[in-house]
Parts: C-alpha cells; structure tokens; sequence
C-alpha cells in the first residue's frame, strides 16, 4: 500500500501526515511530494526521515492512493495525471467538489457511494463537513428543509500566512505578511475568499452547494455567512434548522451524542459547550447549545465546532482512504 501525500511540506499535508501516523494506517511505502523548490527536503514519518521528491517521481512510482492539498490549479493539473496510472486521488482542494462526475464525500454521510472506478474522489469545504457530519442524522429521522449557518473560522484556514500575520499583531510588528486585507487580532473579517455577483462569498457558496451535494438532496435550502476570527485551533458554527416534521429536543441530542464522529458537549447548567480549544487536534465533531427556536415551528438551533485541520480537511482525507481500503476498492 503506497501512500502519497501531495503537498506534504504545507499546513495540511504536515498535518495528513501526522494524522495517517496516528492513525497508524496500512501503508507499506509514503512517498511525500512537494513543489520543486521542496524536493530533496527531509519529512520525518514514524521516526523514519523521508526525502521529498517531484511530481514527476511520484507519478512515475505509481502510488496506490494520493492524498492531494496542493491548491485548485496544481490538482486540476496533477490529479487526472495520477489517476491515469491508477492512483486513487483523494483532493483537499475545490477543484473537483462540484464536478457532477466525481463524488464530494463525508465518510459518516455518504462514503457508500464510492466505487473502485473513483479515482479522484473530492474532500469537502472544512467548514461543510463538519456541519454535514451533524446534520445527517437528522435529515434522516425529521428531513430538514431550510439550514442558515453564520461561521467563526479559525485563521488555520488560510494557512501559515494567516497565522504569522496573528501573532505578528499580538507582538505588535506591523510590517510582517498579510494575509488579509485588515488587521485579524482583535477584529473579526465578515469575508472570507472571493465574493461572487450574488453578494456572497466563494465560501458561502462553497457551504450551501457541496451541502446539497454530499447530502443527496438539492431540495435543501442553505444559507450562509461566514466570517473569519483571530482564533487557532477550529472553526465554530451557529447553525439554525428548520425541518418537515417535529422533534424532541432530548431525542436530538440523543440521536447525534449516538453518532459516529460526534462528541455531544451541551450541559449549559454547568456552562458545558463546544469551543475551539476543545476540538483542537481531535478528529470528532463536537455539538452543543441544542435548543429549539421559538420563533417558528419545527426549527432548532446548534452549535458545532471541529478542527478544520483534521477533521474539516486531513482527517476526512484519511478517513475516505481507510474506507477505500476496507472495503477493497484500491
């Protein structure tokens, strides 16, 4: 079982690798790759020291899966090249998300429709996957018609850039790297990527079409806000549903504290709920503040939080592959 990691030397592929060791998943050979001016630099994986090699190398050696989070453009060049010599490719990217013949898969929502003719199978948007992760069961037992999410997203989700520019400001030096059009630290930035002609940003799109997607159901209505705050460690959701049929509340949080994946935090008596810090470096989805909106019938409200490193991007990739090679379909 030959394991690529495409982009081993950035944030997320540093973190795939540890979470693949972790994980102590079946790999008989990694081979990390990285851009040319990576190659020939030393990762360090279960004690072993392992030089980065090229593009070119890695193809030519013929891995059995490829976990991709090299950006969009090196993924649309790359990925096809890799599944050409039979490697299944993993992306964290949003290059293949919403292709309608490659599957965007949450492995606690839909991994069961992977097959062995999927060779490039696409991660979703952090910020979606945990969100998808706790509304699964729920659509399946009360069917949700509408979802309006606002996010808090830490500044990991824009990359080491990010963070330098985080700490930079807390240390008060002002002619460092920005990675963002304002100050972060003590500020909060109601954008996050690009905004498109409908007045949303490319993430908000992002959350409202990969939803419909990954959930099998375009009948879903979404909308979504999402803002970037000086926090490390996860993103944080407030998330309001609104279903077809009614619920109890207690059943609700019986139903996700009994889900895979999920770790339920909601005792707010003992002023118990999900926060950032908590999620840091954990691969769970944590939910808590479940309590009905009263303002209109059969609608609750939910606050979710994951690490977006891990589970929101590496520890999803790494799932997929586990169950690729659980179910025999490398």
């Amino acid at each position: 079982m030959k394991i690529a990691v495409v982009g081993a030397t950035g944030l997320v592929g540093t973190v795939m690798l540890k979470v693949l060791e972790e994980r102590n998943f079946p790999l008989t050979e990694l081979i990390p790759v990285a851009s040319e001016k990576s190659v020939g630099k030393e990762i360090t994986f279960k004690g072993k020291k392992y030089a980065v090699v090229s593009m070119d190398t890695a193809i030519s050696m013929r891995p059995d899966i490829a976990l991709f989070s090299a950006g969009g453009s090196t993924s649309l060049a790359e990925a096809p090249r890799f599944a050409e010599v039979g490697t299944t490719v993993i992306d964290n990217s949003s290059a293949w998300r919403m292709d309608p013949s490659k599957k965007l898969v949450v492995p606690e929502v839909n991994a069961s429709e992977l097959s062995a003719d999927d060779k490039i199978i696409a991660n979703p948007n952090c910020s979606t996957i945990q969100m998808v992760v706790a509304l699964k069961p729920l659509h399946d037992k009360y069917k949700i018609k509408r979802v309006v999410v606002s996010t808090y997203q830490s500044v990991t989700g824009t990359g080491v850039k990010a963070v330098e520019q985080l700490m930079n400001e807390r240390k008060g030096i002002t002619d460092g790297p920005m990675a963002y059009a304002y100050p972060i630290d003590l500020n909060v930035i109601p954008q996050i990527d690009v905004f498109q002609d409908n007045g949303y940003t490319k993430e908000e799109m992002k959350m409202i079409l990969e939803t419909q997607k990954i959930m099998g159901d375009n009948n879903i209505k979404v909308t979504a806000t999402t803002v970037r705050i000086p926090v490390m460690g996860g993103h944080s959701e407030s998330v309001n549903i609104e279903f077809e049929n009614d619920f109890d509340v207690t059943e609700v949080k019986n139903l996700l504290a009994n889900t895979e994946g999920i770790i339920l935090v909601d005792d707010p008596a003992n002023l118990k709920y999900p926060m950032p810090k908590d999620a840091h470096e954990k691969d769970e989805v944590f939910v808590g503040r479940i309590r009905r909106d009263e303002s209109l019938p059969n609608t609750l409200n939910m606050w979710i939080v994951a690490d977006n490193l891990r589970k929101g991007a590496a520890t999803n990739a790494v799932q997929i592959a586990e169950y690729l090679v659980k179910k025999q379909l490398v």
